[in-house]
């Protein structure tokens, strides 16, 4: 096949799901002129799973995401179906938003916002080369013979690379719903010294909703008091759509046990490593086989159709075994499907190839993001091709890249669990991962993040106007707490809470006791001009104050271990203090610093005493 230039650009990138999106967005916003590509310009951030965006942890990745100045949270909120804050009965730290999403305008604004951004151009090819010239990248070939030359490159393939769909004894050379895979591109990177494996998801059926008894099943609705999630949202519909509540039951499960010798994970024709905390329903029966249901969430894919997303009910069996099983559950009984579940395998890398800033160590110039990495998720997968767009951008600038700590967010935690621990199945964020959860809460995200986004291009002037403003009414409220207010409405107020006051008291002091701070307010009248998420915001810091000081006493020490770097060239072979694994994962992994290595599995403290002597030297 005859090759020729197809263009140039500063960089590529290969894949157009949630990850490629943010990764194209961000380096186009910070002016590096780049090409998104992907095999087919429909699964431009398609949903092949629940259409939904958030969820615990998540939630706080899409705030992450959005106060850096990505797009996920913006077209969420334009898109959403129903929303909700999941952990509302437990403390601040843990409570996450969560989204049904319309997974067709999803596609459709992600689509249309990409069209309109300037310096990036959208491209319908399937990548198989990554070209290399002295060390360095030098642009990537299509399979029609195109070359695009370009300095960086973000692979974003998401499921895509040598993906094969199962469904009992049926399998299909496939990407998900159907959508072509990309098969030229993992001998690339065998190639090129990338540790490629294989790793393994799955989606549950689809159903006609018109088939399904709603009348028996416990109706789920949105909320509307709550924040949405961008910051450049005002409010979130009043109008929302509902999900429905079913349950397994023992036939459900006795008819799963009976054709387990029927199913692809349990007779080994497949092979590769699934997701421990989104397991298929036949895992869950064999797993919990003691349980006599599992919860499963009826919920609608798009306003304008009939198709339901049954969550919970992932599965590889074969339609005969599924079409059985589903409709042993109360309110499926005569339920029709639209697509039968299956699972799906692909080729990813191993994470520990990757630096910090999600740069292939081997060679300058190729990033990676999103479920090459190893990850699962949408949210997982955007907040990577964010940093990973940004980092390849500030790489072309000749600028240092943006690297988040742990205590920063919960992206600094995602890719430093990646990039240091790895993962042997695919990796989700979850919110007992992050040690400095209290810190990293949703509602405190542009606090964190927004100045790290505009230094690096991404925040635009209205974006960070709105910040400041916010933070602003942040400052000034908490002073306007502790001025106190009348004793005797407070002796009364207080008292219908269980307390006692013998003066006057300020809000603050209200606060402390637990007493809610809407109520403060609606009693006596106060602070109406703030708005919500102003307000709770104030109400947590001024709650979990002193949880929050001790927590900054502890970063402030582990940031002394941050501080101290360890040279990229470092012969650990050559310390004869360190144990003989602690070599081998040091030369493997090379820490930036002694915080990074400390984090390593198989490194212990002494292994950290050894480099600290050192580094002394």
């Amino acid at each position: 096949m005859k090759e020729y230039i197809e263009g140039k650009y500063g960089a590529v990138v290969i894949g157009a799901g949630h990850a490629g999106c943010e990764a194209a967005f961000a380096l186009a916003k910070t002016g590096i002129r780049t090409a998104l590509t992907t095999v087919n310009l429909e699964n431009i951030a398609f949903m092949a799973c629940n259409p939904s965006i958030g969820g615990t942890a998540k939630g706080h990745l899409v705030r992450e995401l959005d106060a850096l100045g990505g797009m996920m949270g913006i077209i969420a909120d334009k898109t959403l179906l129903q929303i909700k804050m999941l952990n509302r009965g437990k403390g601040a730290a843990v409570q996450s938003l969560r989204a049904q999403s319309d997974k067709y305008d999803y596609h459709k604004v992600m689509k249309k916002t990409l069209e309109n951004t300037p310096g990036l151009s959208l491209l319908q090819c399937e990548i198989t080369d990554i070209l290399v010239e002295n060390g360095r990248v030098k642009g990537v070939k299509n399979a029609f013979g195109g070359i695009l030359l370009c300095d960086a490159v973000v692979i974003a393939t998401g499921v895509y690379l040598n993906s094969r769909i199962v469904a009992g004894e049926w399998e299909q050379s496939a990407g998900p719903a159907g959508f072509m895979p990309a098969t030229g591109l993992t001998d690339c990177l065998v190639r090129l010294g990338f540790t490629v494996r294989r790793f393994k998801t799955g989606t549950p059926a689809r159903l006609d909703g018109r088939t399904i008894d709603y009348s028996v099943l416990e109706i789920q609705e949105g909320e509307t008091n709550l924040y949405p999630f961008s910051f450049m949202t005002d409010s979130v519909p009043r109008e929302q759509r509902p999900c429905y509540v079913a349950y397994t039951n023992p036939t459900t499960h006795k008819i799963i046990l009976d054709n387990l010798d029927r199913s692809p994970l349990y007779n080994g024709f497949i092979k590769s490593a699934g997701p421990r905390y989104c397991p298929s329903i036949e895992t869950k029966v064999v797993r919990f086989r003691d349980k006599e249901r599992h919860q499963i969430f009826l919920e609608p894919e798009g306003a304008d159709t009939d198709e339901v997303y049954v969550q919970g009910m992932s599965t590889s069996l074969p339609h005969d075994v599924q079409l059985a099983m589903y409709r042993s559950i109360k309110g499926l009984e005569r339920c029709e499907f639209t697509r039968y579940a299956y699972a799906i395998e692909y080729d990813c890398i191993d994470s520990l190839d990757l630096t910090p800033a999600l740069a292939y160590k081997k060679i300058p110039g190729i990033f990676t993001a999103g479920q090459i990495n190893g990850t699962s998720g949408y949210e997982e997968a955007a907040a990577q091709g964010l940093i990973a767009g940004i980092n390849a951008s500030m790489y072309l600038q000749g600028r240092e890249p943006l690297v988040l700590s742990r205590d920063e967010g919960y992206i600094g935690v995602l890719i430093d669990d990646l990039v240091t621990k790895g993962t042997d199945e695919p990796y989700r964020m979850m919110t007992s991962r992050a040690e400095y959860r209290i810190f990293l809460r949703q509602d405190n995200a542009d606090a964190r993040l927004t100045e790290k986004g505009r230094k690096v291009g991404l925040v635009s002037d209205e974006r960070y106007a709105r910040y400041r403003k916010r933070q602003d009414q942040i400052a000034e409220l908490k002073e306007k707490i502790n001025e106190n207010l009348s004793p005797k409405d407070c002796a009364d107020f207080v008292k219908k809470y269980g307390g006692e006051v013998y003066g006057g008291v300020s809000p603050a002091d209200m606060i402390r006791r637990n007493i809610p701070f809407s109520d403060v307010c609606e009693h006596f009248r106060l602070f109406e001009e703030y708005p919500y998420d102003v307000k709770e915001t104030v109400e947590t810091d001024t709650k979990y104050e002193g949880y929050l000081k001790k927590g900054a006493d502890q970063i402030e020490r582990a940031k002394r271990l941050e501080e101290k770097l360890l040279p990229d060239d470092l012969d650990y072979a050559s310390l004869s203090g360190l144990r003989l694994e602690a070599r081998e994962k040091l030369a493997k992994i090379r820490p930036v610093n002694l915080g990074q290595a400390s984090r390593i599995p198989g490194v212990n403290p002494a292994d950290i005493a050894v480099l600290m002597v050192y580094l002394k030297r």
